[in-house]
């Protein structure tokens, strides 16, 4: 979201740069817009081509006001671009993108919810019967290990309707929740089914009250 402000906050200075500069040499200079829309063009881009008539005292201060503004924008703009980077928030973007599109291709695939060992587990026999699926874990240490082995991946917290729906809940066929506590589990147990009746749903419990929970809440 601050990439983003940061981004639409770019566009609007650079549009702003480009509407005071067209006004202000139709305005000084009697141009016609395509006029000086060019001349504000040329200006804030500082290509240097020259102006289309000699300028007046009064229109060279104009113009040394547009350079020095436009080049305070692309000051900042590459001050954003480089934070960007330097974050690392350009390649998360880039792979969140890629995730949602092949989690689209996705149907009759399995849901991992925790890449703890039950989870490896799950997720090595999946792999060996070439069956597709997409693991949801929250930690940043797990999803690097994730993203290293090439497996498709969510980063989110399980629990939540937002998270299962990015990993493809409505068109699963089979949901895995191997979370260390069991509360979580049931939670995931409750989304899922909320979400897609048909998701058959296979939980972790620690012990026989949560078994007992959660069964009783895949029955109802």
């Amino acid at each position: 979201m601050i990439v983003k402000s940061k981004v639409a906050k770019i566009g609007s200075l650079v549009i702003s740069s480009i509407v005071i500069g067209t006004i202000g040499y139709m305005w000084l200079s009697g141009y016609n817009f395509v006029d000086a829309l060019y001349m504000t063009v040329i200006t804030v881009t500082t290509v240097g081509f020259g102006e289309l008539q000699p300028f007046s005292p009064e229109e060279k201060i104009f113009t040394i006001f547009l350079i020095l503004t436009s080049i305070t924008i692309f000051g900042y703009a590459v001050s954003a671009f480089s934070e960007y980077l330097v974050s690392g928030k350009l390649f998360e973007q880039l792979k969140h993108r890629r995730v949602e599109k092949q989690i689209g291709y996705l149907k009759g695939h399995t849901i991992v919810c925790g890449y703890g060992r039950n989870g490896q587990q799950a997720i090595l026999k999946l792999g060996n019967y070439n069956k597709e699926f997409v693991v949801v874990e929250k930690k940043k240490e797990m999803i690097e290990t994730l993203d290293a082995q090439d497996i498709l991946n969510i980063e989110g917290d399980a629990t939540l309707d937002e998270t299962l729906q990015k990993a493809g809940i409505e068109k699963a066929s089979f949901l895995i929740t191997a979370l260390p506590s069991d509360a979580d589990n049931l939670f995931v147990v409750l989304t899922a089914s909320q979400l897609n009746k048909d998701c058959i749903i296979i939980s972790r419990a620690g012990n026989e009250s949560s078994y007992k929970k959660i069964k009783i809440c895949w029955c109802k």
